[in-house]
């Protein structure tokens, strides 16, 4: 079969005539070509008609423009190779290594060729440069203002697209097609505007998208850290108290261990023989006895508010921020009322005070102990009151002293 195009050794382009081969070496200065049986592909779009001359043009022209369906006519109008316009072209072509590689194309001049001036014109208006316009027109085939400005955008990130084109002095070019009026000129340069308009929304959109899910994913990874961290704090302050509950145990040990001693050591002195314990046990149930019998002494108020405060320490132990704030607040209320007696701001407490139910009100024994301090409910159980007749010095500052012993004692409420 007779060569039906020219493959460039080099890179691998097919080419359709030598004209496009001398194209070619001018461009690439590539000079090693030999005729192909393998034709050049023609894939015609069915959307735009916009010609294909390879698989991974048309892919790239689907990726760009979302056209997908195209008709193969290379059969059509595929033809044998000419090589009698050039043969000593052809020759130097197939035999680059005889020591005269390129100097075929020397005798041939090269020249820009023949574009539509209207168009032209209408492209330099819309901006483009005249080496970009003349190359779009040249290789659309100066089919149509549309078909220049598809050719631009889908080049514009080639390296030569600013350059003029070049073809040799003989080739023929057909007549331009006629030019389109002003009105549809502006008609396509609007959708064109659109075109892009539409794709730049898009894009953003898409951009938008992709950021709202970077940031949910922002926000689930730090409320896991968050979770984690407080996990840990947990666990570092159970085995805190765990620490100090046997430091105390051992403290209490120690004690105990130097008062026998003392106590041993006071009867050696005295003469008297070391106390034997297991004599010792059997008095134990008698004294207990003894107590069981003696009348049960009522807890006095500080007494009461201090197993309040351990109460309330107790039934929370698992928030101790909670307790302690707790503990605060209820200080600063004693407080105000011993520093400003008369203010009744100070001695009426709304129940249904958010920050009040936060910080006192729904934490167990909160309210018990400003009842323990005088304070009562009124109107219907909306507000806590303490009236002014009603203020006792002593138990305020006795509740005073307990709040600061629970917030200062680390022990307290412990056991």
């Amino acid at each position: 079969m007779a060569g039906v195009s020219l493959k460039c050794g080099d890179c691998g382009a097919l080419l359709k005539s030598v004209e496009e081969a001398q194209e070619h070496a001018e461009i690439t200065s590539h000079s090693n070509f030999a005729e192909s049986t393998e034709a050049v592909l023609n894939l015609v779009c069915t959307a735009c008609s916009k010609p294909c001359r390879s698989k991974t043009e048309s892919d790239l022209h689907t990726k760009r423009t979302g056209h997908t369906e195209f008709v193969d006519k290379t059969m059509e109008t595929v033809k044998p190779i000419s090589l009698e316009a050039a043969p000593k072209d052809a020759m130097e072509i197939d035999n680059p290594d005889d020591g005269s590689s390129g100097s075929g194309y020397a005798a041939e001049e090269m020249v820009v060729p023949e574009v539509d001036k209207n168009i032209l014109e209408e492209l330099e208006g819309m901006g483009f440069p005249k080496a970009r316009a003349t190359r779009a027109l040249h290789f659309s085939g100066n089919a149509s203002l549309e078909a220049a400005v598809n050719w631009v955008v889908e080049h514009e990130n080639d390296p030569d697209v600013d350059e003029l084109p070049k073809v040799p002095a003989n080739s023929k070019v057909g007549p331009p097609k006629p030019a389109l009026t002003p009105e549809e000129v502006k008609i396509k340069a609007q959708e064109l505007r659109e075109r892009a308009r539409k794709k730049k929304e898009e894009e953003e959109k898409r951009m938008e998208r992709e950021r709202e899910k970077e940031r949910i994913r922002i926000g689930k990874e730090l409320l896991e850290a968050k979770r984690i961290e407080e996990d840990n704090e947990r666990k570092r302050i159970i085995l805190l108290r765990k620490a100090e509950k046997e430091e105390e145990r051992r403290a209490r040990e120690k004690i105990r261990q130097k008062v026998e001693e003392d106590k041993a050591e006071r009867r050696r002195k005295l003469g008297l023989p070391a106390e034997d314990p297991a004599a010792a046990k059997p008095s134990m149930p008698v004294v207990e006895e003894k107590k069981s019998s003696l009348p049960i002494r009522p807890a006095t108020k500080t007494e009461q508010m201090r197993e309040c405060l351990r109460s309330l320490k107790q039934a929370h132990k698992e928030d101790d921020a909670k307790v302690k704030r707790a503990f605060q607040t209820l200080l600063t209320y004693m407080g105000n009322v011993a520093k400003n007696p008369d203010e009744e701001k100070f001695r009426k407490i709304r129940l249904t005070n958010q920050t009040f139910q936060d910080r006192v009100g729904s934490l167990r024994g909160g309210i018990e102990f400003m009842e323990l301090c005088g304070f009562e409910k009124m109107e219907g159980g909306e507000f806590l009151f303490l009236p002014r007749d009603k203020i006792d010095s002593a138990i305020i500052n006795s509740a005073g002293t307990e709040l600061n012993s629970a917030i200062n004692n680390p022990f307290f409420g412990v056991l």
